[in-house]
């Protein structure tokens, strides 16, 4: 038996169909697949458990996220046997037993998430509409709508938020490629800073940018754009830009992404009231102060900003226990600090204008 760490429907299909006596030991039940979490729950209980939970299992092209099964149009269209697939369980249940050769003793495995959902527990998300956002190599927003399924018309992916104890909550979620791998770019490329702390630094001193745009389209442009041969471009360059002006415009541009992905949640029924943020690119207050100004909406940072292994340990304490329902996590979630916009309108609409104008440069065919 064996489980493949980068499952998808269409990856599973393939390997099924062209790979010489796959199908044949799938059909006999010698084979197994399963998402990365599904591979690591396998090795960790020595071969005794073959699961996963709802929110890995609706990523993978098979997942009926309104039935919570296994979806048997598509088993046939992707003619994959359902006996190779994972038991999908809540996102705290009991999974099994860690075995003592892996981790020194037998240790229940208790909660099993997609880490940008397990961020939005961490980030005590539980209700409709509290949305977060992860600054980490790229940006990832997360907002709850409850047990409403939205269909976005802007590009973004509903998906299933958490199950607990039975219940599904659904979220809307962007993706953004580039966030703090902006400012690994300018580190080791451009090599204009020394780490990425200095940016606030240099942000503070310069101010708010209104010229010079960068899109860091390196690897195209994500939501609500999808535009995989966009290319990355730094617009507006005069004889007195320098250093400064280009870090300041590259930690604006990752708010300027985070703004389109807000406004697509908008035009799709979902505003958030205030956003919580998490990630190593959220140290920067000036980058956070900015974001609010530009999104025109609180920004909340947490005590703990690893939100993803903190909703991990919440999920395992609520099934063991220790906390005893999802409103008893929300009470042991604490601000750090709370920014608030302060920028005038006029000036949000210009910088907005302007950001438009440069993504409209870089997209392909434009």
């Amino acid at each position: 038996m064996r489980l493949d760490p980068y499952f998808s429907g269409t990856k599973v299909a393939w390997i099924l169909d062209n790979v010489e006596g796959v199908r044949e030991r799938a059909e006999a039940g010698r084979l197994a697949f399963g998402t990365v979490d599904s591979f690591l729950l396998w090795r960790l209980t020595g071969g005794r458990a073959h699961a996963t939970d709802a929110t890995n299992a609706s990523r993978t092209l098979l997942f009926n996220i309104h039935t919570q099964d296994w979806d048997d149009e598509l088993l046939r269209i992707f003619r994959i046997p359902r006996g190779l697939l994972p038991d999908v369980r809540d996102c705290a249940a009991d999974f099994g037993v860690a075995t003592h050769e892996c981790l020194g003793g037998d240790v229940p495995v208790l909660g099993i998430a997609g880490d940008q959902q397990a961020a939005l527990i961490g980030q005590a998300g539980f209700e409709s509409g509290m949305t977060k956002s992860t600054y980490g190599t790229g940006c990832f927003v997360v907002a709850n709508t409850g047990g409403k399924v939205l269909q976005s018309g802007n590009h973004l992916l509903t998906t299933v938020g958490m199950r607990i104890g039975g219940v599904v909550t659904y979220a809307l979620e962007g993706s953004v490629f580039v966030a703090g791998s902006a400012m690994q770019w300018l580190r080791d490329e451009l090599r204009i800073i020394d780490a990425a702390p200095e940016s606030e630094a240099i942000a503070s001193r310069t101010g708010i940018v209104e010229d010079v745009h960068v899109v860091p389209a390196f690897a195209g442009l994500g939501a609500p754009y999808w535009d995989p041969d966009a290319r990355g471009a730094i617009l507006g360059l005069t004889r007195g830009s320098g250093r400064d002006e280009i870090v300041t415009a590259t930690l604006q541009s990752v708010a300027f992404q985070t703004c389109d992905l807000i406004d697509a949640m908008a035009d799709d029924g979902m505003r958030p009231s205030v956003i919580r943020v998490d990630g190593g690119m959220v140290a920067n207050g000036w980058f956070l102060q900015f974001l609010a100004d530009v999104l025109d909406i609180p920004v909340e940072r947490p005590d703990n900003v690893e939100s993803t292994v903190l909703g991990a340990a919440y999920l395992a304490g609520y099934q063991a226990g220790v906390v005893s329902s999802p409103s008893d996590i929300a009470n042991l979630w604490q601000r750090e600090a709370l920014f608030e916009p302060a920028m005038q309108a006029g000036q949000r609409a210009r910088l907005l204008e302007g950001w438009q104008d440069a993504v409209r440069r870089v997209r392909s065919g434009h």
